[in-house]
């Protein structure tokens, strides 16, 4: 949305993507910890991971990924599916609340987007250039909000592990064969990570981010923001 390509652009991009990321992420860990509780798995309260306090959630390289490269994660926050009543269903349950709290978050960003930025402040008479460019910006980052939190909850919701959509997917597998793709964890993380620094995995989750966030704002009469 910042246009120009040159630094000043670049550095104004990542102030406003800074605090998106940060309540995103932690948001995001915050779900999940919550959601097993809720089910029965004191593991993260007990560790004082429900908070949206982001040092307790942020892990240093999916921090900066998501700042650079628009999709990231956080240090996963632990559960203990022993303390389930249906582990295999409440785990996918735990799963799913992280993308879900994403995609709430979305719609916050968007409303606001909608019903402050193009209600309230667009009925604002601007009469300097400093007042222009502080509504400028303050419609950007909520744009930012929007775009980023769907991408984080696209990204997280790829079926393969360790993303949350892997125990999502895994509901629909036999416990041999879900036990079995869990041994490669490991080598199917460096995968995801490979496709994603090459392009073809990164182009997939931009494509369908851009699909659901063109929805979004042609839901709301926004399409023209985009353009």
């Amino acid at each position: 949305m910042l246009g120009g390509g040159d630094l000043k652009s670049y550095l104004i991009s990542m102030l406003l993507s800074l605090p998106i990321v940060l309540l995103s992420l932690s948001l995001h860990e915050t779900a999940h910890g919550f959601a097993a509780w809720r089910l029965g798995d004191p593991t993260a309260r007990n560790l004082g991971r429900l908070t949206l306090n982001p040092l307790k959630h942020l892990d240093p390289i999916g921090f900066l990924c998501m700042l650079l490269a628009g999709f990231g994660w956080a240090k996963p926050v632990p559960i203990n599916s022993r303390y389930f009543k249906k582990p295999r269903r409440d785990t996918a349950l735990v799963g799913l609340a992280g993308p879900l709290s994403n995609l709430l978050l979305s719609v916050v960003f968007l409303l606001l987007l909608r019903f402050v930025g193009f209600g309230w402040l667009a009925r604002i008479p601007v009469q300097s250039q400093f007042q222009f460019n502080l509504i400028y910006f303050l419609l950007i980052f909520l744009y930012y909000g929007v775009y980023m939190n769907v991408t984080l909850a696209v990204f997280n919701l790829l079926p393969v592990p360790p993303l949350d959509g892997s125990r999502i997917f895994f509901l629909l597998l036999p416990p041999r064969l879900y036990f079995r793709v869990m041994q490669y964890e490991r080598y199917i993380s460096l995968a995801i990570m490979l496709l994603l620094l090459l392009g073809p995995l990164s182009r997939l989750i931009s494509l369908i981010t851009g699909l659901i966030v063109k929805g979004m704002f042609a839901i709301t009469g926004m399409s023209g923001f985009l353009i």
